[in-house]
C-alpha cells in the first residue's frame, strides 16, 4: 500500500495540490520532511526548484549529492538579517523578482521559513501579499508547487490554511511519538486502526492544539527529549480532486523513520501498542468453544431465519384494510369490587 505522505509530496500531486504547508514545533522538527520534499521536487524530469533558505542553511535541507543539481537553485539568505547586514536587502522584492525571472515550465518554490520571512518583512499583511503572489505564479504554471515551512505556533498558520488563500492544499504537522503514547495510556485512545478514527480525532485534536502538552511530554521531568529520527506526521489534504470542496478533506497519521515515511506500527516507540493489541486479540477466549451443542448457524439456516416475519414489525401501524381511522375511546373492564350502581349516591343531599 503506497504511503499517503509519499503520494502527497510526489511531483505528480502538484497538479491538484499546488500548496504544501509543513509545520514544526518546539517538541518535534519537520525538517526531515522538508528535505524529503526538496528531494522529490528535484527528482522530476522537467522544471526547476527554487530553495530560499532563511532559517536553516542549505546543507540541512538538501542532500550532499544534490547541492550542485542543475535543476536546483539555492538562495542562502540566512546571513541577510535586517539591521545587521552590510547593505539594505529587500527580501520581498528579491524573492518575487527571482520567481518571476525563473525559466518557463513547472517550478517548485520552497521557503524556509515563513516565520523568518515575516520577521524580515515586519508586516503580516505584506508577508501574506508576498506569499499570495508566489502562489499566483505557481498556479499560472501547470504542475508547479509552493512549499512553506512554519514553526508552531505561528500567526501565518490561520492565514495560510484558509480556503481564500488556497482551496486545495496539503498540511503536514510533525508530532513526537510521546504524544501518541500518552493518548494511548492516559486516555485509552490508541491511534487508528487500534481505535475508531472518530473517537481518536475527537481526543487528539484538542490536545495537539495545546502545544505546551507536547513540550511537557518531551521536555518534562519524565520526557525523553527531542532530536530523534522517529516521529509521527499528521496529514490533512483538502481538495485532493482539485475542487477544494470539503468533501475532499482527508486526514491521516503516518510514521516517519530513517528519512522516509512508514507505518505507525514500524516506529520503535509505538510498536508495543500494536504488539499488545495483537496479543490481546489472540488471548481473548472464545465463548463458543468446548460446548456440547453448536451455536453457529449454517448459510441455509441464516436464510431461513431472515425470512421469518417478525410479529412486532408493523406494530402500531394501520393495516391495508383500515381505510377510516377509528375514533379515540377509553375501554375499561370493571373489577369485582367496583360499585357500578346507577343510583346517585348523593341524591339525599339538598344541593
Amino acid at each position: 500500500m503506497p504511503s499517503f505522505l509519499s503520494s502527497s509530496l510526489a511531483p505528480a500531486a502538484a497538479r491538484t495540490q499546488p500548496f504544501v504547508l509543513l509545520q514544526s514545533s518546539t517538541a518535534q522538527s519537520c525538517v526531515d520532511v522538508l528535505r524529503f520534499a526538496v528531494r522529490e521536487a528535484t527528482s522530476k524530469a522537467d522544471g526547476c526548484t527554487l530553495l530560499f533558505s532563511l532559517l536553516y542553511p542549505p546543507s540541512a535541507l538538501v542532500e550532499q549529492n544534490q547541492l550542485s543539481h542543475e535543476r536546483l537553485q539555492i538562495f542562502d539568505w540566512t546571513s541577510q538579517v535586517p539591521g545587521y547586514s552590510e547593505k539594505d536587502f529587500d527580501v520581498k522584492s528579491q524573492m518575487l523578482g527571482t520567481v518571476q525571472d525563473a525559466p518557463q515550465g513547472p517550478m517548485t518554490i520552497v521557503v524556509d521559513s515563513g516565520d523568518i520571512l515575516l520577521s524580515d518583512i515586519g508586516s503580516l499583511s505584506k508577508t501574506e501579499q508576498l506569499l499570495a503572489s508566489l502562489l499566483s505564479v505557481v498556479k499560472s504554471r501547470k504542475g508547479s508547487r509552493l512549499v512553506i515551512h512554519l514553526n508552531t505556533p505561528s500567526p501565518l498558520t490561520s492565514i495560510l490554511t484558509q480556503t481564500r488563500f488556497c482551496s486545495s492544499f496539503t498540511h503536514i504537522i510533525a508530532h513526537p511519538t510521546a504524544l501518541i503514547s500518552h493518548l494511548a495510556t492516559a486516555y485509552l485512545t490508541p491511534p487508528p486502526p487500534l481505535s475508531p478514527p472518530e473517537k481518536f480525532w475527537r481526543v487528539f485534536n484538542p490536545i495537539a492544539e495545546r502545544h505546551y502538552e507536547s513540550e511537557k511530554l518531551v521536555f518534562g521531568s519524565d520526557g525523553e527529549g527531542s532530536g530523534g529520527s522517529e516521529f509521527v506526521t499528521e496529514l490533512l489534504t483538502r481538495g485532493a480532486d482539485g475542487s477544494g470542496r470539503r468533501r475532499g478533506v482527508e486526514r491521516a497519521l503516518e510514521g516517519w523513520s530513517a528519512g522516509a515515511p512508514c507505518e505507525l506500527s514500524a516506529l520503535g516507540a509505538l510498536k508495543a501498542l500494536f504488539v499488545r493489541r495483537i496479543a490481546e486479540e489472540q488471548a481473548a477466549p472464545d465463548p463458543t468453544q468446548n460446548l456440547s451443542f453448536n451455536l453457529n448457524l449454517t448459510d441455509e439456516q441464516q436464510r431461513s431465519r431472515a425470512q421469518v416475519p417478525l410479529p412486532y414489525a408493523h406494530e402500531g401501524k394501520p393495516t391495508e384494510q383500515t381505510t377510516v381511522p377509528l375514533p379515540a375511546a377509553i375501554l375499561y373492564d370493571p373489577d369485582s369490587a367496583d360499585d357500578l350502581d346507577d343510583d346517585d349516591p348523593d341524591e339525599d343531599l339538598d344541593i
